[in-house]
C-alpha cells in the first residue's frame, strides 16, 4: 500500500514538472487575436488612406471638367433647335421639353434665349 502512494506522489510530481514546460494554448491563441486585430486596423487605415486620395482626385477630375466651358457638349443642329422652340410655344416647361429633346435644361435656356434675342420674343 505505501508502495502505490509513493509511486503515486511521484507520478503526480512528473506531471505538475511537466506542466510547467507544456505551451499555454489560451496564450497562443489571444497572441493570434491580437495579431489578426492589428492586421485588420492597419487594411483599415490603409484603405481609408487610399479612399481618401480617391476622393481628392475626383474631386480635382470634377473641377476640371467644371472649368472646361461647354466644349464637350456639342451646338445643337437646327433640327433640335425647331423642336425646342415648337414645345416651348406649345406651353411645355423646361423638365419636360429636356425629356423629350434629351438636352440639357442649360442648353434649353440658351436655345430659346438667343431665339427671343434675335427675333424679340416669340
Amino acid at each position: 500500500m505505501d508502495l502505490i502512494v509513493i509511486i503515486l506522489l511521484c507520478l503526480s510530481t512528473l506531471l505538475f514538472i511537466i506542466s510547467f514546460f507544456q505551451t499555454d494554448k489560451v496564450k497562443v491563441l489571444e497572441k493570434e487575436v491580437e495579431q489578426l486585430s492589428m492586421d485588420v486596423l492597419q487594411e483599415h487605415f490603409l484603405i481609408n488612406k487610399k479612399l481618401k486620395v480617391l476622393e481628392e482626385e475626383l474631386l480635382m477630375d470634377q473641377d476640371l471638367f467644371e472649368a472646361i466651358p461647354n466644349q464637350m457638349s456639342p451646338e445643337p443642329n437646327e433640327i433640335l433647335k425647331n423642336q425646342v422652340l415648337a414645345l416651348y410655344n406649345q406651353g411645355l416647361d423646361l423638365h419636360q421639353i429636356s425629356k423629350q429633346s434629351s438636352l440639357p435644361i442649360k442648353t434649353i435656356t440658351m436655345i430659346i434665349n438667343s431665339h427671343q434675342d434675335t427675333y424679340g420674343g416669340l
